[in-house]
This record gives structure tokens, sequence and C-alpha cells, in this order.
């Protein structure tokens, strides 16, 4: 399935049906009066946020929605059906947008939740509301108003409790195939994770905590570098990030600053996230290497930092935990 996560659609809602001039006509019944009924009104758009869906990819293809109009009033003071809205799925996490102004019009997070983003036009009135002292046979009544028309920038934020960041090849792909049953794409070369990857992780109580696995950023990615930093806003929402460093490469701690430097460049509040450090690979290395990156990081953050292998499994189970005790 193909990932998406931004998208940009068109809504119009429903116009209202038209009053109608009418008036009654009943044998005996002298001067009858007005009787035209009102419009109905129409049909609004309604997004609706499910938890079955994961991606933008229907609003591909599909860019245009429409409500139904209200149908016109009747004689009799009969008022014209309402306009059926429309409701339209969309992956939990979505943030709705102005597009047009850049107003922020709603964030759908829960199962269920709706939003109304573009309302029906009320139906016109009839000439019987039109009936006075002074009128006793209004001849006019008024057509339905237009339903709103709005263009919407729709943006998929994940909604995962912990975020995994690194480098590309870090070895993040691995550590999450490792602790849940995601099956993300492993191979030795940089950038083999293209799109955010979820699995979930179950708990010793049997609760499962959603993570994320975040595509390799690296240098200069604030600037649009490499894959550049769209997909940061998948972890925006997370409680703990999991920050994978690979302890083999030349200089693990420049590799830390990166990333430090990118989240901070990238601002809303990454940088100051609650945070985890795992140095991966540790089965590759010997027992000094180990004590000397530890050693040099401690100094540049009060963090816990953790030493792990995600292919033999080493020091998952001590990671794990302290990870359910943070939140």
């Amino acid at each position: 399935m193909q990932f998406i996560d931004l998208a940009e659609i068109e809504v119009e809602a429903g116009t209202g049906g038209d009053g109608i001039v009418a008036f009654r006509r009943e044998k005996y019944v002298p001067a009858g009066g007005p009787a035209g009924g009102n419009g109905g009104s129409g049909g609004s758009i309604v997004l609706v946020a499910v938890e079955n869906l994961q991606t933008l990819l229907d609003f591909q293809y599909s860019r245009r929605f429409r409500a139904e109009n209200g149908k016109r009033g009747g004689p009799n003071n009969r008022t014209g059906a309402n306009g059926s809205d429309r409701s339209i799925e969309v992956p939990c996490g979505t943030m709705v947008y102005d597009a047009d102004t850049g107003e922020l019009i709603g964030d759908l997070v829960e199962n269920g939740q709706t939003l109304c983003v573009a309302r029906g036009g009320k139906g016109g009135l009839g000439n019987k509301h039109f009936l006075s002292n002074s009128n006793r046979a209004p001849e006019y009544s008024l057509p339905g108003l237009p339903g709103e028309v709005k263009r919407l920038r729709l943006e998929l934020k994940l909604l995962a409790e912990v975020g995994i960041i690194g480098l590309p090849n870090a070895g993040k792909s691995t550590l999450i195939s490792a602790v849940s049953s995601a099956r993300p794409k492993i191979a030795d070369y940089p950038f083999t994770t293209l799109i955010p990857n979820l699995g979930v992780v179950r708990k010793p109580t049997g609760d499962g905590t959603l993570f994320a696995d975040i595509p390799g950023l690296i240098k200069g990615a604030s600037a649009g570098v490499g894959l550049g930093y769209d997909f940061l806003r998948h972890i925006e929402r997370t409680k703990l990030l999991l920050h994978v460093i690979d302890i083999t490469v030349e200089d693990p701690i420049a590799d830390y600053e990166t990333i430090q430097a990118e989240l901070t460049a990238y601002g809303k509040g990454l940088a100051e996230r609650p945070q985890i450090i795992a140095f991966n690979k540790v089965d590759a290395v010997d027992k000094n290497t180990i004590e000397e990156q530890i050693d040099r990081l401690s100094k540049l953050t009060s963090n816990p930092i953790f030493t792990i292998s995600a292919v033999t499994r080493k020091g998952l189970d001590s990671l794990l935990q302290a990870i359910w005790d943070s939140f």
C-alpha cells in the first residue's frame, strides 16, 4: 500500500431547495391563502476519522466531493426534503486546514470523531412565510442559499506513542521488526526506509503501544537534504523519542549531535521531547569501545542510555522496560 500523508481536496456542500409560491385551493374554503412550503436544507460535508485507514492514498484519485442539494418546497405548506450529508472517511490523526487561508479547521484523532467542513445552504422560504396583516396573498418566495465551497489540505500525523529516530542504517527498522510484528524493508544501504513504519509492541500487561520508525535523517535534512524532514510530523504527537545510534561508525557522538541539531531546526518542541538513547550493534564492538562512547555521550545529555543489539535481541528487554516506565 502506497503511503500518502498529504492531500488537497475540494468540497462543496449542497444548495438549499427553493421555496415556492402556492395557494390553497379547496372546495368550500374561500380565500384559502398562501400555502407555499419552504425548501429543504442542503447536505453538509462531514469528515469521519476511522482507525482502519493509515494513508491518504484515496484522495490521490478522488479530489472533489459534493453533498446532495435540498429539495424545493411543496404546496399545502410542505417543506422540501433536506439533502443528505456526504461523509468522507480519513485516517485517525488527520489535521484539516483551509487550503486558501492556512487556518486549522480541526484535528481528527479518535476513531469515529467527526468534523463538519462545509455546511449546506439553508432552504428558501415559501410564500406562506410572508403572510401578514398587510399582505394577505404574497406572491413571492426565496431561493435556497448555496452551500459552502472550500479547498482543504489534509495532513496526516500518525498517532504513535514512541517515535524511533536516527541516521540511515542505524538499525531502526531492524529494531522495530525485533520488538513487533512489523516487517519493514531492511538492507545494507542508506534510505531503505522511505515511509514511516508502524509496529505494535506488547507490554507485559498485554496492552499494545504503537511505535513509529521514521525514515533516517542526515545532516541538512531541515533544509531538504536527503528525504528532508517531512516525515518528522509523524512524531510530533509521540510521548517519547527512541534515538538509535550505530555504535560501529567512526564517531557515534557526532551522529547523535547531527540528529539533535535537525530536531532543533525542525522545531515544534521535538528537541525537548523526552528521549531514550540506544547504542545499537554492540555485538560488533568490544567492551572498551562501548564504555568510551557511553562516557562521551553522558557528558552531553542526561537522557538514559542503553546498549542493544537489535539483531541478537541483546538488551531489548531492559530497553522496553525503560520505555514502559517512562509513560
